[in-house]
């Protein structure tokens, strides 16, 4: 009798270990499927969030760096110069110093860009109509590079970024050894507006773009980025090249810089007005924020100051 009580506990056990082992392999085949689940639902949201994404740019540059970065937009700035082609047929906001902030109110943005040097004249206005704009820094060549990996990281697009990075970074290299022994000159820039023109600094993106270019600013160690025009003081720094930087309208800037230099007596004095090394940059390759054709002028400007 003991023998097959034995017998028949074993069975017991047996029994017993068969019936857990079929719930233990339920659960991990249920876990594994609420796993497999979870994970679907967070793509099918990542891609809903994605999907989402409603970005205006309200400047020409922040449209190209978007573009870059392969993402998509639902307007792009009013504007003359040519925007990317992925963008065609896309509601238009205005232009970058005044955009329409009924346009962009009714596209409904969950992101509109704009850039630093226009927030002091932009921010109320965004604030008025409730629309939280962010502002992106383009007035060094290191802050934009800057700007692509924040933008890309903040849209899952860091790989591309990074590139973008890598890719002008080197670009910028290779010119620069260009210009490794070569004596650096020194350089007055002046903007000139519709009207008037100021001197800039190496703290404005043309400045930052002589710079690298090897000129040596004589406005070098001044804060702001732009400086009402001295004559008699830039007279006195004798600078070997004059750049004239045309923004807004650059067929009348050109005609006011070409009258200034005609009638201002003082200009004659200049050893660069003398020598026949006065340049006009115009738009769009030069601007007053960096743009990814950053390259494409650092050469031009290379060309105009080691002839």
């Amino acid at each position: 009798m003991i023998k097959a009580t034995k017998v028949n506990i074993n069975k017991l056990h047996i029994v017993a270990l068969c019936i857990i082992f079929v719930v233990l392999s339920a659960c991990t085949s249920s876990n594994k499927k609420n796993e497999s689940t979870v994970e679907k639902d967070k793509e099918e949201n990542n891609t809903t969030v994605q999907d989402e994404n409603r970005i205006i740019p309200t400047t020409v540059a922040v449209a190209h760096i978007l573009d870059a970065l392969n993402l998509d937009v639902v307007a792009v700035p009013t504007t003359v110069y040519d925007l990317p082609k992925r963008y065609e047929g896309l509601p238009e906001v205005g232009s970058p110093m005044s955009p329409d902030m009924e346009i962009v109110k009714s596209l409904n943005p969950t992101e509109v860009f704009s850039v630093t040097t226009l927030e002091a004249d932009l921010k109320k206005t965004f604030d008025e109509v409730g629309i939280n704009a962010s502002y992106v820094n383009l007035q060094s060549i290191d802050n934009m590079k800057a700007a692509i990996l924040e933008i890309g990281k903040k849209y899952n697009r860091s790989d591309v970024a990074t590139k973008l990075v890598s890719e002008l970074e080197g670009k910028i290299a290779a010119l620069r050894m260009q210009i490794e022994s070569k004596e650096s000159p020194k350089v007055l820039i002046l903007l000139g507006i519709p009207g008037s023109y100021l001197v800039a600094t190496e703290n404005s993106y043309i400045g930052d773009l002589v710079r690298m270019a090897g000129g040596q600013n004589v406005m070098s160690g001044q804060e702001p980025e732009y400086l009402p025009s001295n004559t008699e003081f830039l007279q006195q720094s004798n600078p070997d090249i004059i750049i004239r930087l045309a923004h807004g309208l650059p067929d009348q800037v050109v005609e006011m810089f070409n009258e200034e230099f005609a009638t201002n007596d003082i200009w004659k004095h200049f050893d660069a007005v003398k020598n026949g090394r006065v340049y006009d940059l115009e738009e769009p390759l030069f601007g007053t924020t960096a743009t990814l054709a950053v390259p494409q002028a650092l050469e031009e400007l290379i060309n105009i100051m080691y002839p």
